[in-house]
């Protein structure tokens, strides 16, 4: 029997093509809200850049929200509140070449946190992406929104680091906001332990 020689661990995969292929080709969903749901009609794109501010072609971003009532179209939700059909609450796509990728939906309404208090307006995001084992988690919020203010789990964040997390209209173009979220680098979006 041959004795083995060579103990180096092999290194861990990072994600790979059945990521894109499986998750991205065959399950994007970009309208998270259809037409005729109820609320503020939101168009939203994200960027997702690497820590030298380059984009990053095939990372994927997921989208978890509430309805514009401020309820999750998810059976753990205790709220007794009716969910329109039409609006999915989350949404899936892969970023383009230019590190982009666009969500048709509305802007949700106030959630109750865990000891009760109402957050601000808000998206739950994962982002995955090339190098990354585990997804990452983050928010986004609407820039200007004044619940956030008083939004417990945005006054956990930093002052100065707030702005990773906020969404920006677009000038010119009512109803569209853009974000851009950094994976390192000195504006490296704030992600969240969960």
């Amino acid at each position: 029997m041959r004795e083995p020689t060579d103990f180096t661990p092999s290194p861990s995969q990072t994600v790979g093509p059945y990521f894109w292929i499986g998750l991205t080709c065959h399950h994007s969903v970009a309208t998270i809200a259809a037409p005729g749901v109820k609320g503020e009609r939101v168009k939203l794109t994200c960027v997702l850049l690497d820590g030298q501010g380059e984009a990053i072609p095939d990372g994927m971003i997921e989208v978890w929200q509430a309805n514009a009532d401020g309820e999750y179209n998810h059976p753990d939700d205790p709220q007794p509140k009716e969910t329109d059909p039409k609006f999915l609450g989350f949404g899936r796509l892969g970023t383009d070449s230019n590190g982009a990728c666009v969500f048709e939906t509305i802007k949700p309404g106030r959630v109750p946190g865990p000891d009760g208090a109402m957050q601000a307006p808000h998206l739950e995001i994962s982002i995955f992406s090339r190098g990354l084992l585990k997804q990452l988690a983050t928010r986004i919020y609407f820039a200007g929104e004044a619940a956030n203010l008083e939004d417990p789990v945005l006054a956990l964040v930093p002052e100065d680091r707030r702005e990773t997390l906020l969404a920006l209209p677009v000038e010119g173009a009512p109803g569209e906001w853009r974000i851009v979220f950094r994976l390192s680098g000195a504006d490296e979006t704030v992600f969240f332990e969960v």
